[in-house]
């Protein structure tokens, strides 16, 4: 019994010290590393403003087949065929636009570019 009465009372103590804080006063200094954020992003992962530039951009594509569906169709195109990802994870599908068929991607940003 006295052995419980000690563990607890050492799990108390150190419990209580672990839990307090010292006070400090605000001087305007910050603890710790201070980062400075850009203005905008330096490489945006998706294409946000809709322009198109026509060339695809190899990398990790966190697209659902779903998703490389819906901008595809988004894009203008129609009758949307099997979606594939290749090994740089650009999805591509057949499609057709204006009447024509082709093969459309769409890269990790989002871009939508007829091969």
């Amino acid at each position: 019994m006295l052995k419980i009465g000690l563990a607890l009372g050492a799990t108390t103590l150190l419990l209580a010290a672990c839990g307090q804080s010292e006070t400090t006063t605000t001087t305007g200094e910050t603890d710790g590393p201070i980062v400075a954020a850009p203005e905008s992003p330096m490489n945006p992962a998706v294409n946000t403003d809709g322009t198109q530039t026509g060339a695809l951009t190899p990398g990790a594509s966190s697209f659902t087949s779903v998703q490389a569906r819906e901008a595809i169709e988004k894009a203008g195109y129609t009758d949307v065929g099997e979606l594939s990802q290749d090994a740089q994870g650009v999805w591509s599908a057949p499609a057709m636009r204006n009447g024509a068929q082709t093969t459309v991607s769409v890269d990790f940003k989002g871009e939508v570019t007829a091969r």
